[in-house]
């Protein structure tokens, strides 16, 4: 069967987060029929605990697309038994799709992976291509296969990530070139007309899911490993060092200088910044949110903080 137009097309969409969201509203618009959208649960929020909506459930209410939430889809896709799907489109849903459910498509089942595979296979491609140093990355429009983002790759579209990138101004330009890729390659995709290619097995990398742990900075590491982490966890969660016992978050920073005018971990004396000692410079802590407090520039940090003299961060 040919698919002359999109709205030929019945597509099952998953995905969560807003990078995906973008892929989701540039489907709907160009015209595809969207039978539904398949997201995580709604999540608390804030002190008060208030159950907020993924950007791709906003999207799919706010054009009248049926939403479904199952807890573990592993368990739970009998929704979608009934559905007439002709493709199954993914972009960070945030769980392992079973076999079982992509065989419901009639063309094929295919994933938007924020890297350029088979570099970064698996959760935080992105925030770590940015961890690493890397100078570009990019989306990959893949099969979705039983193993982790190791179908074969459709098509490729490169981003440069420059030095003031951090995790989320990456995310935004990478969730618009999915957009455009996706408008290009969906109907071809499901037409048959996209040449795949086999991922190279020598060449694959895996990006770990950013936990707890991943976002205490060591004081010790140099300024271009400190710097890298703090882009790649910004502006979410933030990276953090602890001072008097306590998490100071760092959501933005960068390199004053490399003078060298203290022991490491040291805050620097300065009127108009938060300045701390490196082993081979000293970094400006622009935004941060000491525990228990609201975020704030760091200026105000140390106004309010009374340091003592050759107060440090560990």
């Amino acid at each position: 069967m040919r698919y002359e137009k999109p709205n030929d097309v019945n597509v099952l969409f998953l995905g969560t987060p807003e990078i995906a969201a973008k892929s989701l509203k540039a489907i709907i618009e160009e015209g595809y029929n969207v039978l539904g959208v398949v997201t995580q649960e709604d999540k608390p929020t804030g002190r008060n605990k208030t159950l907020e909506m993924s950007p791709c459930k906003k999207v799919a209410i706010s054009y009248g697309i049926p939403v479904y939430q199952p807890h573990r889809i592993r368990k739970d896709f009998d929704f979608a038994r009934e559905m007439n799907i002709d493709v199954i489109v993914c972009m960070a849903y945030g769980q392992i799709v079973p076999h079982e459910f992509l065989a419901l498509s009639k063309t094929g089942a295919i994933n938007l992976h924020g890297s350029l595979l088979p570099e970064y296979r698996g959760a935080a491609p992105i925030q770590r291509s940015i961890i690493d140093g890397k100078e570009k990355t990019g989306i990959t429009l893949m099969e979705m296969v039983d193993e982790m983002d190791a179908g074969t790759m459709y098509d490729k579209v490169e981003c440069v990530i420059t030095s003031i990138d951090n995790y989320t101004t990456l995310n935004e330009k990478l969730g618009d070139l999915a957009a455009e890729l996706i408008k290009k390659d969906l109907l071809p995709y499901v037409n048959g007309e996209l040449k795949g290619e086999e991922q190279n097995p020598e060449l694959v990398t895996f990006a770990a899911k950013i936990l707890p742990n991943d976002e205490k900075i060591d004081i010790n590491l140099d300024s271009k490993n400190i710097v890298n982490l703090l882009r790649g966890l910004s502006l979410t969660p933030g990276g953090y060092f602890m001072f008097e016992g306590k998490k100071l978050k760092v959501f933005s920073a960068h390199m004053f200088s490399n003078e060298i005018l203290g022991e490491v971990g040291e805050i620097i004396p300065n009127k108009k910044l938060l300045l701390v000692q490196l082993k081979d410079g000293i970094l400006s802590l622009d935004s941060v949110q000491y525990e228990g407090k609201k975020k704030m520039d760091g200026a105000s940090f140390k106004n309010g903080a009374h340091l003592q003299p050759h107060a440090r961060l560990e």
